[in-house]
């Protein structure tokens, strides 16, 4: 008769020491990372300094995805609206989340699976655009005004300064307007999303985590060693 195999011994105290040392940390880095977060939006909201602090917000949630995987990510993000909502208020905690809560985990993901820069710039580029005009959409039921209407008139007077200059003596549709307005978004996110990879490419190397290396033309333009 085979002898019975035993598990193995869970309750040993070594076994338990190293249980109870690892347990705890995927939580603690995902309070540290969700403050951190949650302090760059606070100081960015009260004290702007234009886009210096904005490449940052999805950065730390996306570090905690590098790091210790989706669930950790996911916990980070929700922690940082929950902080957001407590210090600031519902709206604001949400237009935190919505993109750049969504983003972090995105692009922590593509990170992770080794994506190129070329589609996890594009996949940021929509969502981050997705975000924006969820953000006009909320915002204009919150003040009970159309925020779309006050894009198009932006672009409307960008497209006769333009016909102006080039002399063209053309008036513009309205769905040519509302078509150019949604090019400028989408090319604000890109360049957005581009320079979001350069911060997190120089700046998570130095953490140990490093993300997926920049194309051939950014690595000469950056003079980049691996």
């Amino acid at each position: 008769m085979a002898p019975e195999k035993t598990p193995p011994d869970t309750d040993s105290p070594e076994a338990g020491e190293k249980q109870n040392q690892m347990a705890p940390l995927p939580l603690v880095e995902a309070a540290f990372l969700a403050s951190t977060s949650s302090m760059i939006w606070l100081v960015n909201y009260y004290f702007p300094m234009g886009p210096v602090l904005r490449v940052f917000f999805p950065v730390p949630i996306a570090l905690a995805y590098l790091r210790r995987g989706t669930r950790t990510a996911w916990m980070t993000a929700t922690v940082s609206g929950l902080l957001l909502t407590v210090l600031m208020g519902p709206t604001r905690s949400i237009l935190f989340v919505i993109p750049f809560g969504l983003l972090g985990v995105q692009l922590g993901a593509l990170w992770r699976r080794g994506s190129g820069w070329m589609m996890s710039i594009a996949l940021g580029t929509l969502l981050g655009s997705l975000g924006f005009f969820f953000r006009i959409w909320l915002v204009s039921i919150l003040l009970g005004d159309d925020l779309w209407v006050y894009v198009t008139v932006q672009v409307t007077g960008l497209i006769d300064w333009v016909f102006l200059k080039l002399g063209l003596l053309v008036v513009p549709s309205l769905s040519l307007i509302q078509a150019i307005a949604v090019i400028l978004v989408l090319a604000n996110n890109a360049i957005y999303m581009f320079v979001v990879h350069l911060v997190s490419s120089l700046l998570l190397e130095r953490l140990g985590t490093p993300i997926p290396p920049p194309p051939e033309w950014v690595q000469v333009m950056l003079d980049y060693e691996d």
